[in-house]
This record gives structure tokens, C-alpha cells and sequence, in this order.
């Protein structure tokens, strides 16, 4: 498992696709947050937090994480590798876990430059160090968490098809509907009380609670439930293959 992952880190490093991901990410989110005149820009808003990063981020990775994910299964379908690799003396698991745990890897990376901005808030912030970091610390958490999930999402439709375009059209819009979908529904009121129970099954707002650097275990729990549950999902897809 271990080679199969150093082996899809080297494949997303050695390519444009991870470089890609990378500079679009830290390029749109350090322009709005520094650049551009929005209600995100922290020098307009004067506040000393990220939650613009956060919020943010969280609209990027909606299309930059299928990007990453989408030619996980279905490039190694389309130029016959896939059987080739169930050959190994790999479980269906261990194949998914390495390429789960290299699109993740790949994430963190792209998140840890922007500690510059968590740096330069710091001493911006009257008096120095003048922010919550508490606060930052847990959106961190949720945005891996975020990530983390949305990478389960795009694994599981890149194991539909042989097609990367046909797996980006399929997660994205997947993304979205479990991130804001059951919030949308909440808005309804004539769901009464009912609404809420149908807002916490969404990734926003267990992502909104955990961004508040209040770590609840029912967030964690609910995080890790949809990533197994999309990666067992696509489990099952690879096991079709095999009847």
C-alpha cells in the first residue's frame, strides 16, 4: 500500500495536475483575501481572522478536489491498468487507501502555505497576536475534514466510469448537493423543527460547527461516516469487476 501511495504522490508531482491544483488554489484564495475589494479581504475588513479563507475554501475545493480525484480510477480504466493493479497483492481497501490518502496528502499541501496568512494576521492584529486561534486551528480541522470528504466523493465517481471528464461532472455536483442541499431543504419553513434534523445530515453544517474551534464529536463522527461511506461505496464498485 505504502508504494502504491508514494507512487500516486510521485504521478500527481510529476504532472501538471498537482501543480495546477496547488497554484489555483493559493493564487484565487490569496487574491480575494488580499487583493480584490470584497467582504472577504482582510485589509478592508479589518478584522484579525481567516474565516474569508475558510469560506472560501470551501467553494474552490467544491471543483478543485474532483480535478484531483477524477482520473484516480478512471484514467487506470481507460488505459486497461486497472486490472493490472487488482493483480497485486493488494486488498480492493488498500488500493482505495492509498489513492485516498495521496489526493489528502496533496490537499495538506496546498493548505500549508497559507500559514503565511495565519502568520501575517498574527502581527497585524492591534495588539500583536490579536487573533483566535482556537478558532483557526478548528477551521483547519473542518477544512481538512472537508477536503477528506469530498476526496472520498471523487473517488467514488472516478470508479463509475473510464471517463475523468464524466467523473468531474459526476462529483462536483455530488459535492455541492451533500455540502448546501439539505440546508436549501431547511429553508423551507413549513418543515417546522423537523428542518433542523435534515440540516445536520449536510457537510456545511458540521462544517460551519467544527469552524467555530469547538471540536464536537458528533462532527468527527459525521465526517468520518461519509468519507467510509463513499469509500466502501466505491469498494463496491471494484468488486463488480471482479463477478
Amino acid at each position: 500500500m505504502f508504494s502504491l501511495y508514494i507512487k500516486e504522490i510521485k504521478s500527481f508531482l510529476s504532472s501538471i495536475i498537482g501543480y495546477i491544483f496547488i497554484g489555483v488554489f493559493l493564487i484565487i484564495s490569496g487574491l480575494f483575501l488580499w487583493v480584490f475589494p470584497n467582504i472577504d479581504n482582510i485589509m478592508e475588513a479589518g478584522l484579525a481572522d481567516l474565516q474569508g479563507l475558510f469560506s472560501l475554501s470551501q467553494f474552490l475545493f467544491l471543483f478543485l478536489v474532483p480535478a484531483i480525484t477524477m482520473r484516480s480510477f478512471a484514467e487506470e480504466k481507460r488505459t486497461g491498468t486497472m486490472d493490472l493493479l487488482l493483480t497485486k497483492p493488494l486488498t480492493d481497501m488498500q488500493i482505495i487507501g492509498a489513492k485516498f490518502l495521496s489526493c489528502l496528502t496533496l490537499l495538506i499541501i496546498a493548505l500549508i502555505p497559507t500559514l503565511v496568512y495565519v502568520i501575517s494576521i498574527y502581527f497585524l492584529g492591534n495588539p500583536v497576536g490579536n487573533i483566535d486561534m482556537g478558532s483557526t486551528w478548528g477551521s483547519y480541522l473542518g477544512l481538512i475534514f472537508l477536503g477528506a470528504s469530498f476526496i472520498s466523493i471523487g473517488l467514488f465517481a472516478s470508479s463509475l466510469t473510464n471517463n475523468q471528464i464524466v467523473a468531474f461532472i459526476i462529483a462536483a455536483p455530488l459535492c455541492f448537493i451533500l455540502s448546501f442541499g439539505f440546508a436549501f431543504i431547511y429553508s423551507f419553513e413549513s418543515l417546522g423543527a423537523f428542518g433542523y434534523y435534515i440540516k445536520t445530515l449536510g457537510i456545511e453544517h458540521h462544517y460551519a460547527s467544527i469552524s467555530k474551534g469547538v471540536i464536537d464529536s458528533r462532527d468527527i463522527i459525521y465526517f468520518c461516516s461519509v468519507i467510509f461511506l463513499f469509500l466502501f461505496g466505491t469498494r463496491i464498485v471494484l468488486l463488480k469487476r471482479k463477478w
